[in-house]
């Protein structure tokens, strides 16, 4: 029901004297009815914002509402009905299917008809597979809808090219700790009545809402159920009273994805206090430290390779340790890793030289290797010159022969170029050593 249905209800409720009694939860009561009342999107619905841009066309195109659960993107859509005059339809991806989209198809052309336009908002629209995705394409192009699809995912990966390129996505931000405020004094006087907390409460339970309206709401709800009369909650009893509401953390989902990279860049960047900061969040989560102990060892191999090539062994022996130990015992050893990967000298080097062999050897995979490093088992391979000229390394006083080991069509290359850091150091040494021996044997 849209927010004009809502009052108009309560209207016709009031005019036959009856009393709409049914029990409504917080956030229901207190969900905005008009676009101003929206709250923490101010870059999307402020005096600049993209959608008040549109707004003051009055026409709307299609569109795709990407953030976190809580931020606003259902009411924004049901508002945006009401702002341009359009029929609210709401569909959920988790339950509708084929069947159920025909239905709001026709039932849109059918009032298109009459003069009346559709907004048909999607919520988790990225759960409709593709051909799903696809039957959205020829009711968007011909106008019968005004799509607005709701998503957590990033469009980017779930989102069918086609349907993306006929829609505009807007990114809702999670509610920061003023834009939770705002929600809390708005329910306190509705309710006409102040929250039960001392400041250092109150500042816990905007950290508890984890940037989601809807539970920061709900939260507050619990607080003014559990209150005695004439009772004040410090921090320390708040979370008692509601037992720590858990992080939001979907394993499968984009927080997931943010924070595995957080801790990625945080190692990268040799900072050991922000990548225990990621790895302690993700492991309160509860992620499968198994995989956190899987992506050190990534990052182990990515960006400190051969400048430590001890920290491949660190990673992979706490990979071993939580094997052996389980949780929480074994997480130490993922936490003792991470340090030492974040503390250890970093190069991509040996990456950067693995990627670039990997494109020259598709490019050229067919050019055999000279033949005077192939085997000759066969007098006919022997009469080929397989074999011919080969020189024995060891043979040579150096323990290095110079020759040359790429195929002749391809001529030397160089991949691996160590910098002058960690061990890599004596690598580049060797390096040098080896080079300046090649110039000589072959002048």
């Amino acid at each position: 029901m849209s927010a004009k249905r809502q009052r108009d209800a309560a209207s016709l409720f009031a005019a036959a004297g009856l009393e709409n009694d049914a029990p409504r939860p917080l956030p229901d009561r207190l969900r905005p009815q008009t676009l101003s009342d929206v709250v923490g999107q101010d870059h999307i619905l402020g005096p600049d914002g993209a959608l008040t841009r549109m707004l003051e066309t009055r026409t709307l195109g299609s569109l795709v509402f990407w953030g976190p659960p809580g931020t606003g993107k259902t009411t924004v859509a049901r508002l945006l009905a009401d702002a341009t005059e359009l029929h609210f339809e709401q569909l959920s991806a988790v339950f509708s299917g084929v069947a159920d989209l025909k239905k709001a198809f026709d039932a849109a052309r059918a009032r298109r008809e009459m003069g009346t336009g559709t907004l048909l908002f999607v919520d988790e629209v990225h759960r409709f597979n593709k051909a799903q995705q696809d039957s959205f394409l020829p009711v968007m192009e011909d106008g019968t809808v005004v799509l607005v699809g709701a998503t957590t995912e990033n469009p980017s990966f779930e989102l069918n090219a086609a349907l993306l390129s006929r829609a505009r996505v807007l990114v809702f931000h999670s509610l920061d700790a003023a834009a939770i405020e705002k929600l809390f004094a708005h329910a306190e006087q509705v309710e006409g009545k102040p929250l039960p907390l001392d400041a250092e409460a109150r500042a816990a339970l905007v950290r508890m809402a984890d940037g989601d309206g809807r539970a920061a709401l709900t939260l507050v709800e619990e607080v003014w159920r559990s209150a005695r009369e004439g009772e004040v909650f410090n921090a320390e009893q708040l979370q008692g009273v509601l037992q720590r509401r858990a992080p939001i953390y979907d394993k499968s989902a984009d927080g997931h994805y943010n924070l595995i990279s957080a801790l990625h860049k945080a190692v990268r960047g040799s900072d050991p206090d922000a990548s225990l900061y990621y790895l302690a969040r993700m492991l309160d989560a509860g992620e499968d430290p198994l995989f956190l102990a899987r992506r050190v060892v990534r990052m182990a191999v990515e960006d400190i390779g051969l400048a430590d090539p001890q920290a491949l062994v660190v990673a992979n022996a706490a990979k071993d340790a939580y094997d052996f130990l389980g949780s929480p015992e074994g997480e130490l050893a993922i936490a003792q890793a991470v340090i030492y990967v974040a503390t250890a000298p970093k190069s991509n080097a040996a990456y950067k030289a693995f990627g670039a062999a990997k494109r020259v050897a598709k490019e050229g995979g067919s050019l055999l290797p000279p033949k005077h490093i192939l085997n000759s088992p066969t007098k006919l391979m022997q009469a080929e010159g397989y074999g011919e000229g080969y020189q024995y390394d060891h043979d040579t006083a150096e323990g290095f022969s110079g020759q040359d080991y790429f195929p002749e069509a391809l001529g030397r290359q160089t991949f691996y170029n160590p910098p002058d850091r960690g061990f890599e150091r004596e690598i580049r040494k060797r390096l040098d050593y080896w080079a300046k021996l090649r110039r000589d044997k072959s002048s």
